[in-house]
Parts: C-alpha cells; sequence; structure tokens
C-alpha cells in the first residue's frame, strides 16, 4: 500500500542483516520507521505496539526468531527466543503460531544452518501474509459488489480498531476487501470507529483510508448503533486476533456491542479471518481465550497534536481514579455473519470450519 504514493509494507528485511518497522506508535502525525537488529527489538516492538494486529505481530516474531539465530543458534537459544517473544502478547493467535513454524522448522537444522534458514522462512511468513490478505480481500469483494448491486449505490461499510494493511505486512485483512472493492471503481463509504483506548480507528485506519482516497468519517465508538438503526450502515467488516474452532471471534474491545447492534438491525457482520488465527485447540472463546489487561495509562491519558504542533500527553479522568483495560473481547459465533477467509466465505460453525479449513 502506498504512503504519500509510496509503495510501502510494514515490516522488511534490509541488506544488512537486519529488520525495519514502521513505528504505529507515533501515527498518524509523525511517519518515522525503526530498525531491528536483535530478537529483544522485535519482543519490545510487539510488546510497546510499535507493530500491532494479530499477522503484523507473527511475522515480527519470526524475524525475532532470526534476529536471535544470527547471534546464538543453539538448541537452548532457539528454546529460550520462543519462549520469550511468545509472552510478549497473550492473545493473538498468530504469535504462537509463527513461533511455533519457526521453531518446528529450525529445531531438525544443524546450529550451522540456522541463521540463513530462519532468514529465509520468515521470508516466507511475510510473503504468505501478504498472499492470504490479497485472497481475502478478493473473496470480500465479491460480496460488496453483491451489496452495491442490490442497492444501486455507495457501500457503506462500518470497521472497527485496525485491521487494515498497517495490522498486517501488506493488504489487510478487514480492509483489504474495501481496498479491492476501491480499486475495482465501487463507491465506498467507511464508517472508522475510534477505538479506545488507544484510537486505532482514529489515528491507523483514518489515516491509511485517507493516504489511499478511501472515503471515509471517523465516529466514536457508541455511534455505530444510532447509524445502524438509521439504516446508514449496509456491512460490518471487522478483523480477529483468535477464532475457536466453533467460530467465536476475539477482537479488540467494543467488537462484541457492535456484533449486537448489527444482529438487531439486520445489519450483516463479518470477520476477516488469515486461517492462521484460526485456534483449533479452542472450543469456547468467552470462557478460554486469554483477555489481555493493559496498563491503566492508555485508558487515563491520550496522546494527540496540539495546535501549536508538539506532541502531548494529556490527562483524561481525575487523579485517583483507577482504570481497567481490557484489550479484548469475545463475539459468540451466533453473532458473526461469516467468515472471509484466503479460502471463501466460511459459516461461523464448527461444522462448516471443519469441513473448509480442516487441512490448513
Amino acid at each position: 500500500m502506498k504512503i504519500n504514493g509510496t509503495p510501502y509494507r510494514t515490516i522488511w528485511p534490509t541488506s544488512d542483516g537486519t529488520v525495519e518497522i514502521i513505528d504505529q506508535t507515533r501515527l498518524p502525525h509523525v511517519f518515522a520507521t525503526l530498525r531491528l537488529t536483535s530478537m529483544r527489538d522485535a519482543e519490545f516492538a510487539i510488546r510497546s505496539m510499535q507493530v500491532r494486529g494479530a499477522p503484523l505481530i507473527g511475522v515480527t516474531a519470526a524475524y525475532g526468531v532470526a534476529l536471535s539465530m544470527k547471534h546464538h543458534a543453539s538448541d537452548a537459544a532457539l528454546t529460550a527466543t520462543c519462549d520469550m517473544l511468545a509472552k510478549a502478547r497473550p492473545t493473538a493467535v498468530n504469535l504462537r503460531w509463527a513461533i511455533e513454524r519457526m521453531r518446528d522448522f529450525l529445531s531438525p537444522l544443524p546450529a550451522s544452518e540456522r541463521a540463513a534458514a530462519a532468514w529465509l522462512e520468515a521470508g516466507r511468513i511475510a510473503e504468505q501474509d501478504v498472499e492470504i490478505n490479497e485472497s481475502i480481500g478478493r473473496h470480500g469483494l465479491a460480496l460488496i459488489r453483491a451489496l452495491h448491486q442490490q442497492k444501486n449505490d455507495a457501500v457503506n461499510i462500518l470497521t472497527h480498531c485496525n485491521a487494515g494493511w498497517l495490522a498486517t505486512v501488506d493488504w489487510g485483512t478487514a480492509l483489504a476487501p474495501i481496498y479491492a472493492a476501491f480499486e475495482a471503481g465501487i463507491p465506498l463509504h467507511i464508517w472508522v470507529d475510534e477505538t479506545r483506548p488507544r484510537n486505532q480507528g482514529a489515528s491507523l485506519t483514518a489515516w491509511e483510508l485517507a493516504q489511499h482516497g478511501v472515503p471515509h468519517t471517523v465516529i466514536v465508538d457508541n455511534a455505530g448503533g444510532h447509524l445502524m438503526q438509521h439504516a446508514r450502515v449496509d456491512m460490518v467488516i471487522v478483523g480477529t486476533d483468535r477464532v475457536t474452532a466453533t467460530g467465536d471471534v476475539c477482537n479488540k474491545i467494543g467488537t462484541y456491542l457492535k456484533a449486537l447492534a448489527a444482529f438487531d438491525n439486520g445489519v450483516p457482520f463479518y470477520v476477516a479471518m488469515p486461517t492462521p488465527t484460526l485456534d483449533w485447540t479452542l472450543q469456547d472463546g468467552v470462557r478460554e481465550i486469554p483477555i489481555e489487561e493493559r496498563a491503566e495509562e492508555e485508558v487515563t491519558h491520550i496522546d494527540g497534536l496540539c495546535d501549536d504542533g508538539q506532541l502531548r500527553r494529556v490527562r483524561l479522568t481525575p487523579q485517583g481514579s483507577k482504570a481497567a483495560n481490557y484489550g479484548f473481547d469475545v463475539t459468540p459465533a451466533r453473532l458473526v455473519t461469516g467468515l472471509i477467509t484466503e479460502r471463501g466465505l466460511v459459516a461461523a460453525n464448527s461444522d462448516a470450519i471443519r469441513s473448509q479449513l480442516k487441512n490448513t
């Protein structure tokens, strides 16, 4: 995708054996890149949300393993590296998936071959992510096109958090169908949830849509239900950090409320799901998915660009008031119209998931 007309990915290897990323903690007001030179750099980037979004977290972890193998490639070093990276963020299953893929690939190799092999495998994981997201875009495009033909007018889509190309290596998950439809000439308008507390919608989704020229409007998180009641939302597309084998969807906090509103108003609610995000080991999302609890400061404070051009952090809540910061919630499968995967549209139930995705 493009930034000021120049194609970028969110993460890329350099010629000197390091990795560069876009520092997403500084967007939308400052575009800056960072160089990762070690596994600890990668772990910090994941934990601090310099990179975020389940697919990108997984790719960054894979490159973190590769960076570690450059310096220490013993069995003990491989185990320690994988264990440390796995603890960086608890909810996104892509993190575990990528680390286990790297571990399984590297373990049989002699230590002398692991550095070069790890670099190549991390690159393959990155390219696979791009291919998956392009395919999600094609399958989601068919749904948007059908809605456009049905109403013969612009399609209004609501999305939550950021599941665009900034959450992946390229294209995005929930925004991949939107970009595909935009490129196909289908008139669109995107309602962008601000997505408190980190404001990934207002800061990241709005920024990348603006860079690509897609018409959009930022709304407060609680406006979605009102818009649906007044028939101003034709469909909802969100991303996901983990989906159970029964179709329960874990995504950014607030997604569940959007699904309830969509269900009550007969609005299709789709989840863009790369198959590496599917967790075959879980059956009940509410009971079994670990929900990350982050720092109070993300709720009590906010960063912004002041009128004098300076970036500043200000406090929103009274001094002494405690804050709870749950990062994710779980949307039960019964509220999900369908899962948009790289293999096509899949119903959010165990039978459909097993029959259509069992070889993933």
